[in-house]
């Protein structure tokens, strides 16, 4: 159950997807989905979505073709500001700065390398002296 709900989420990422949506498609309640995926994988369901949406962005990003407003919508974001806040949490940097600096860095690596390199994890959130 677990498994197919992560898939879900993993697939359909840029959908407005709701853990009460999420706990309806494998018949459970949205409070025992909630807390037996964070018991399963460490995180809400919630918290799991926005790191793939994160992790969508920041490939977006680094590619330099979009802005970061049409970047937030492609990644099924509904608010600019939420976004640009949640992503600053887990990256350390807003968008902006980040689809800066990342072109640059990423030069040359191949794809697959640096999507794990620089793929957010929410247990490693940026330092608090790192956001401003």
């Amino acid at each position: 159950m677990l498994r197919r709900v992560k898939d879900r989420i993993d697939r359909e990422y840029a959908q407005p997807l709701d853990v009460e949506a999420l706990a309806r498609g494998v018949n459970v309640s949205a409070g025992h989905l909630s807390r037996e995926f964070k018991r399963a994988y460490g995180e809400s369901p919630y918290s799991y979505l926005m790191t793939r949406r994160i992790e969508r962005a920041m490939a977006l990003l680094r590619r330099g073709d979009m802005s970061v407003t049409e970047v937030c919508f492609a990644v099924g974001s509904s608010s600019l500001g939420t976004f640009s806040t949640r992503f600053t949490e887990l990256v350390g940097m807003p968008p902006s700065a980040y689809r800066a600096e990342a072109a640059e860095a990423t030069v040359g690596m191949p794809p697959c390398v640096a999507k794990q390199v620089t793929r957010p994890i929410r247990n490693r959130e940026a330092p608090p002296a790192a956001r401003k």
